[in-house]
């Protein structure tokens, strides 16, 4: 079971989403789509999907939030027509942010954000093995420019299994940034592949709650320790929901609850989401008796 699972905040267009994103890569398919009733925004909708064996959950909730480039998703392609062919389907209605061209790092890379707002890097990868479809890329900007490395150490002391990969730093002509931080750098938590970059020039955009980190935990332990580890901003702490110090939103799940939300037993999911909308930090003690009725 994959730990870290990607959760992405659309306002009513999930499952359309869903059926755009699951076309486009192979081993790919909508896993469950579940009706959650009740919530601060009325009948939310959750959609989970694997994109090229990869987890993501999606869901329609309402129009709070907005997915910036902070958060994007680098495609590894083995081929230059594959790169084309994404390209041409995720930029249409969409804006592009870097065109579709040779650079130094690939002869043929593109950085769009599609129509629906999420943003992606698709990049030729030319003889470098490809060991992950999708990676989850971090830039830090503004307030959190230069914090990239402590943020990668930050969440390689927090995840038991992780390993911290590459790292290219600007070097001294490469301003605005400054020489030493993060041009790009790769690190690997439970499995799961990152990429992180620090970036000084006027974005005007941050990390947003659109885009959250699902972590998967067997027993209360693991709950308590994420979220001891990992919350930084208490105001933003809901319904599993946490905000770290550097802005980047993360969900401390059970993974029992995985299987009580995916329940079609419509009682028994209505008391777990009476349960759960009550709660800061997940209980799952108190979540079992919600669905089970005592």
């Amino acid at each position: 079971m994959q730990k870290i699972v990607p959760h992405l905040w659309f306002d009513t267009e999930a499952a359309e989403v869903a059926k755009f994103y699951t076309s486009l890569f192979r081993d790919s398919g909508i896993i469950d789509i579940t009706q959650i009733h009740g919530t601060p925004s009325g009948t939310a909708e959750t959609v989970t999907i694997e994109l090229s064996g990869q987890e993501f959950m999606l869901i329609s909730a309402g129009p709070f939030f907005t997915f910036t480039p902070a958060i994007s998703f680098l495609i590894a392609c083995g081929t230059t027509e594959e790169v084309d062919m994404l390209w041409e389907q995720l930029s249409k209605g969409g804006t592009e942010l870097m065109p579709l061209d040779a650079y130094p790092f690939s002869e043929r890379y593109a950085w769009v954000q599609d129509r629906h707002g999420l943003s992606w890097q698709i990049m030729h990868m030319g003889d470098r093995k490809i060991t992950q479809k999708i990676t989850p890329t971090l830039m830090f900007t503004g307030d959190v420019c230069g914090k990239a490395e402590e943020a990668i150490n930050t969440y390689a002391s927090v995840f038991s299994n992780a390993n911290i990969g590459y790292i290219l730093r600007y070097s001294a002509g490469d301003g605005p940034d400054k020489e030493g931080t993060i041009q790009h750098a790769g690190f690997i938590l439970e499995g799961q592949g990152f990429a992180a970059m620090d970036s000084a020039y006027e974005h005007n955009f941050t990390f947003s709650e659109a885009i959250s980190f699902i972590v998967y935990c067997d027993t209360q332990e693991e709950i308590d320790h994420y979220w001891g580890k990992l919350s930084a901003v208490p105001e933003a702490e809901q319904c599993g929901w946490l905000k770290d110090k550097f802005g980047i939103s993360w969900q401390i799940v059970p993974t029992v609850m995985k299987e009580m939300m995916q329940d079609k037993d419509a009682e028994k999911l209505a008391r777990v989401t009476a349960a759960f909308l009550k709660m800061k930090k997940f209980d799952i003690a108190e979540l079992k008796k919600a669905y089970e009725g005592l």
